[in-house]
């Protein structure tokens, strides 16, 4: 029995196959035996078709036919020739633009470390698929992209990791790019996965530039407790580029940030890229072809005018060298005995009392800047234009001048970025002064810390990321005169007017007219007791003994200065009690545990919680009236600088105005001798 039928009914059908024998890779068009399935008459129809053998998956696809053909009963298979047509990868849709002009112009350095390359690569990945998200509403482009979008991405890769195989070196599949987790595919699909509270959270601290390191931690943050409210018991570790763990910030670089993924900072804080010196290339080709214009237009200008501005240069030169030469002619000649130079130092300078009155305008009010105990300060200008400011010490004699220039010697030797540099010096006796000791240093024009806590800068307070870059600067430079020079030096008056701010708000400890050296192997130093009320360790106010931890206790009581806003003696009305220290005020607010109460009300840009929590526990345990409680400072710098939690507080001794509920809590807490706090520290150790 025959039958026929017309292939006209297979018209553009494209059906896949399964292949049935085992295939040898090869470019050239090959006939293999196939079998298809097709609801055409409930039948299987196996046939010999031609077909290329580079893709995994094949297709066919029968055309318009005019002839029949004619089979045997119908329970036989039909016998025909197809004409396959193999299915082709779809294109990319991700951008990969943004990768591309950061490898063109970011100095972006290749690495022998694998597994940082794959980490980078990871991530620079993720921003492209939030650039995604925020364009078509989807986390993942299609499946049948992923074969290209991995080439596109290799094509950005081998600018600068030449011949790195990302699939095969990163152990990354081709479908991962695809793939996500818990069927969240959309924007809508993963909102509907998350509570709305957490979600609101993240939009108020995400939503705004994330340049700066505060508002980054506070994103961060919250995106932290977004990610814990929907994946809860659920394993978020699927091994794809963008598992679970990866939801969360490609999503607020795409959705919740108004600048997107591709602003430099958000790239920074969400994807640990940092694209800052990127470019557009058209625009920077544009830019480069307007300054090429500008520079040649100028060159020609200034073949006019070159000739008469370097003479005229050139000449103003010569008349300063001449008016610096005859200034440094003529100092010295005020000083005493022995004191012609200063040892072996070049940079230091030596300067005659005439000059320096000059410089002042003889001390002249106006030039006043400081006040102190030992001495004043004024600023002053040199005949070079240099801007200096003078420290004058009061009550000086000649018996101590040996001892004073070598004191100087030193500290000027000493070269840090958080320690003033000493510009030179003057010893000098005249008729009317008397004995004169002036150290000359270069002017800070932002002044010090005492003049934005509770000078004329009131009005504007410091913002806590500015606080944080002060206390860290403080830190390094105390540590460095404590552990980096040699011999070791105590500063001794540690105070918030003795801690110069730059024009960038980095700290710089100054004022070393009270600092003494500490010789190798001496446990302290006896000496007459010098320095501020308030920032005084009591050690050595009672006793005399001064170590480098007098310093740590003067430095707890400046970053609680630092920190609330208040000084270091807290006044009260008249008739309403004795005045209290604020180190005693902190301390009663962290036993209760309100540490956070510390922070002065209205500073801007507050930082988390729990990095403010931290300064204030350190300020507390640095200023404890206990020597050995105390840290040193290169432990308090490694506190502050990395995730270091701070030890548990001992309890402090009771202070002569406590009040009775100190009391009681002293003695309800006097048989562990600690404080815990609900941050979890951990008990008192400093093995480091």
């Amino acid at each position: 029995m025959s039958r026929s039928h017309s292939i006209s009914s297979l018209v553009l059908k494209e059906l896949q196959l399964q292949i049935l024998d085992q295939i040898q890779l090869s470019d050239k068009i090959v006939s293999k035996k196939v079998q298809l399935e097709h609801a055409y008459g409930n039948r299987q129809i196996a046939a010999f078709c031609r077909f290329s053998c580079h893709l995994s998956k094949i297709y066919v696809s029968v055309g318009e036919a005019n002839e029949t053909f004619s089979g045997l009963v119908s329970d036989n298979p039909y016998y025909t020739v197809l004409e396959l047509r193999l299915a082709q990868n779809t294109s990319c849709p991700l951008n990969f633009t943004i990768l591309q002009t950061l490898v063109r112009d970011a100095d972006v350095k290749s690495s022998n470390n694998v597994a940082a390359n794959c980490g980078y690569i990871a991530e620079g990945l993720r921003l492209v698929l939030s650039q995604y998200l925020r364009t078509t509403g989807s986390f993942y482009p299609p499946l049948s992209s992923s074969e290209s979008c991995w080439n596109s991405y290799d094509s950005v890769v081998d600018s600068f990791l030449p011949n790195f195989k990302v699939r095969t070196s990163c152990g990354f599949k081709t479908q991962w790019i695809s793939e996500g987790c818990l069927n969240i595919s959309t924007q809508s699909e993963f909102e509907k996965h998350v509570p709305q509270s957490a979600l609101n959270d993240a939009v108020s601290n995400c939503n705004q530039s994330l340049a700066n390191g505060s508002p980054c931690a506070s994103c961060l943050t919250s995106l932290t407790t977004l990610q814990a409210s929907y994946l809860k018991s659920k394993d978020p570790f699927n091994g794809n580029i963008s598992d679970c763990t990866n939801l969360p910030l490609i999503y607020a670089g795409a959705v919740i940030n108004q600048f997107g993924p591709s602003d430099p900072g958000t790239a920074k804080c969400l994807f640990s890229l940092d694209i800052s010196s990127s470019k557009n290339g058209s625009n920077w080709k544009k830019k480069l072809l307007i300054s090429l214009i500008i520079v040649v237009g100028f060159i020609g200008l200034c073949s006019v005018f070159g000739g008469v501005y370097m003479y005229l240069r050139l000449k103003k030169r010569r008349e300063k060298i001449a008016a610096k030469n005859r200034w440094i002619s003529r100092v010295g000649s005020g000083t005493g005995p022995n004191l012609s130079s200063i040892g072996g130092s070049t940079h230091l300078m030596k300067f005659g009392f005439d000059e320096i009155k000059r410089a002042t305008k003889n001390f002249h009010r106006d030039n006043l800047i400081g006040r102190g105990g030992y001495g004043n300060v004024y600023k002053g200008l040199l005949p070079d234009g240099a801007e200096i400011a003078v420290k004058r010490f009061k009550n000086c004699s000649a018996a101590g001048d040996a001892s004073f220039t070598h004191e100087v010697e030193v500290i000027a030797s000493i070269r840090h970025v958080n320690l003033v540099e000493l510009r030179g010096y003057c010893v000098a006796t005249t008729n009317l002064e008397g004995h004169q000791r002036l150290i000359v240093c270069d002017l800070m024009h932002n002044g010090s810390l005492h003049d934005h806590l509770y000078g004329n800068a009131l009005e504007r307070k410091l913002s806590w990321p500015v606080r944080q870059r002060i206390a860290l600067g403080m830190a390094r430079g105390l540590a460095y005169l404590h552990y980096g020079a040699q011999p070791s030096i105590i500063h001794r008056d540690i105070k918030a007017s003795n801690i110069l701010l730059d024009d960038n708000f980095e700290a710089k400890v100054a004022d070393f007219g009270l600092a003494k050296f500490n010789p190798e192997g001496f446990s302290h130093l006896s000496t007459r007791v010098a320095g501020t009320m308030g920032y005084v360790a009591p050690e050595y106010a009672l006793y005399g003994q001064l170590t480098e931890r007098s310093d740590v206790f003067s430095f707890g009581v400046v970053l609680l200065e630092l920190l609330s806003g208040k000084k270091a003696i807290l006044s009260v009305p008249d008739g309403q009690g004795q005045p209290s220290l604020v180190t005693d005020w902190a301390w009663s607010l962290v036993r209760k545990g309100h540490a956070l109460d510390v922070i002065e009300e209205g500073m801007p840009e507050l930082g988390p919680d729990s990095v403010m929590e931290k300064y204030v526990l350190t300020a507390v345990l640095c200023s404890h009236p206990q020597l050995y409680a105390r840290p040193t400072m290169d432990q308090v710098v490694k506190i502050l600088e990395t995730d270091m939690q701070v030890p548990s507080i001992p309890e402090r001794p009771i202070s002569f105005n406590a009040e009775l509920e100190d009391i009681e809590r002293s003695a309800s807490s006097s048989g562990s001798g600690q404080l815990s706090t609900s941050g979890g520290f951990q008990s008192y150790s400093w093995d480091m």
